[in-house]
């Protein structure tokens, strides 16, 4: 066998994913304190960069998200004055920032045509990103907990957002603050609906979130342990007596000895009162609106970015001008040429950042305008590939661009993930149905079967003729969320009834 060397020339094509670029798509995803805290970390290690105190950042990128904002505006008077609001005037901002080839790749003197650098970088697997999570805190905090265990527990987008909502109202200990009462007048849902979703919520771990008052956040421990009988109950509502140590009256309340009260004693002082605590180092996080969503003239809705977040940044180009003129070595030159080059990528990706949160922003106000209107009952079903194809980017972009942000509405402040919510295709392709308007129609349904107790497989029969597509388990899925027995067990229930 011969053997020798020789030279072999070979072509291929890969994506880079830049320092720069990945640096972009990291700012894309913090929420605004994270935000701020990578803000601070960079002032610190850059000396061209400072704070714009005064407002004004003519040459920042407040000022230019301002006028991406305004843009917005002019699509919602546009849209006021008879026209529509389209996808393609609330991503105008965007499509004007789009990332510069020579920005990403300085060596490569390739032009790039075509989308925006932030839609290519996302249509890879996200999964092959070194590390894209690098800058989120290790230790979970209660909001994060709490939000994917709303997830796991509500598919329905009414009772999403409904436990959202109640999510945006806890305290740094678990507890609720607001009132039943004026959520619900908020999102035009009843209170027993409010209260229901409430109910499943405080069976989230840590036990005792969602809890009104420590009398109820301690009932909900004792009930995780199956240790809230009557007399453990009636401790409970007596915690007066057992702060003033009157042992004697809390037996008489509770109807036991001496004994079993200071047993129950002990157990009550195992319980944690403000059980929120054990998952924060520091205090929980208030849910701060990135975007703020105003009324507008004749219906429309004017959309800006939240100015109390809006990061606000100069560079200080007469600084670096008369450094770079006195004499100096090698190494101080490239330390000032790479601190300014940090600080223009810098500066251009919070403008890419806030470009791009209006233009999701605004397509999702369009969509779910009906809600912002009339309430969460008419919560329309969206999904991030929807608002995607509307606005020229990438799903994960999108994906991206509501992590961890807010908007604040004449209706309270959402997570903008809430605004998304399953949809249910029709049978004679027109608008599809979303999960909440099928569940109330399966629960219509139920309450009028008479004596004929419909099957879930006739459910879904009825259903179909009236055009919308669901499957036997969804409907089985649905009726236990909503409480309502199988078949079997209402029949059983209808001959007791008859019966008696």
């Amino acid at each position: 066998m011969n053997m020798s060397a020789r030279l072999q020339l070979r072509q291929s094509q890969s994506l880079v994913i830049t320092p720069q670029l990945m640096q972009a798509i990291r700012l894309l995803q913090m929420s605004a304190p994270e935000l701020e805290d990578f803000i601070d970390r960079e002032i610190e290690e850059n000396p061209l960069l400072s704070r714009d105190e005064s407002g004004e950042g003519s040459a920042d990128a407040g000022e230019r998200a301002s006028e991406a904002a305004e843009e917005t505006r002019e699509a919602s008077a546009a849209e006021s004055a008879g026209g529509e609001l389209t996808a393609e005037t609330a991503a105008a901002s965007v499509s004007d920032t789009d990332v510069a080839r020579e920005d990403l790749y300085p060596d490569d003197d390739r032009s790039l045509s075509g989308s925006s650098d932030f839609a290519r970088a996302g249509s890879r697997d996200t999964s092959e990103f070194p590390d894209e999570d690098s800058y989120a805190a290790s230790t979970p905090t209660l909001l994060a907990v709490l939000e994917q265990q709303i997830d796991a527990a509500f598919s329905d987008a009414t009772e999403r957002m409904i436990a959202l909502t109640l999510l945006g109202e806890i305290d740094e200990a678990g507890y609720l603050r607001a009132e039943p009462e004026i959520l619900a007048a908020n999102l035009e849902v009843a209170v027993e609906d409010v209260l229901r979703v409430l109910s499943r919520c405080q069976g989230f771990e840590p036990a005792g979130v969602f809890a009104r008052s420590l009398k109820e956040c301690l009932k909900i421990q004792l009930a995780e342990f199956d240790r809230c009988d009557p007399a453990m109950a009636a401790l409970i509502d007596n915690l007066e007596l057992l702060a003033s140590g009157n042992r004697a009256a809390l037996c008489n309340a509770c109807g036991v000895g001496m004994e079993d009260m200071i047993e129950m004693i002990a157990e009550v002082r195992a319980l944690d009162p403000k059980p929120g605590l054990r998952y924060l180092s520091d205090p929980v996080a208030l849910l701060v609106p990135d975007i703020v969503v105003r009324p507008g003239p004749e219906g429309a809705w004017l959309i800006d970015l939240n100015d109390a977040v809006l990061p606000r940044l100069l560079i200080d180009r007469r600084y670096h001008t008369e450094v770079k003129g006195r004499r100096r070595d090698q190494a101080t030159d490239k330390f000032l040429s790479e601190c300014l080059q940090k600080a223009t990528w810098l500066e251009k990706s919070l403008d890419q950042r806030a470009r791009t949160l209006l233009a999701v922003s605004a397509e999702i106000v369009r969509w779910q305008d009906r809600f912002l209107h009339d309430g969460a009952a008419y919560l329309k079903p969206l999904t991030l590939r929807m608002v995607a194809d509307e606005i020229g980017m990438h799903e994960s972009t999108v994906s991206r661009a509501v992590a961890n942000k807010a908007m604040a509405t004449p209706r309270g402040i959402f997570p903008l993930k809430a605004f998304f919510s399953v949809a249910l295709a029709a049978t004679d392709g027109g608008d599809s149905h979303s999960a909440e308007a099928v569940r109330q129609r399966i629960r219509v349904l139920v309450a009028g079967e008479g004596e004929r107790v419909l099957s879930d497989d006739q459910i879904v029969a009825i259903l179909k003729d009236e055009g919308i597509v669901i499957a036997r388990r969804t409907v089985a899925k649905y009726r236990e969320a909503m409480g309502i027995p199988s078949s079997v067990n209402r029949r059983r229930m209808q001959r007791q009834k008859l019966a008696s």
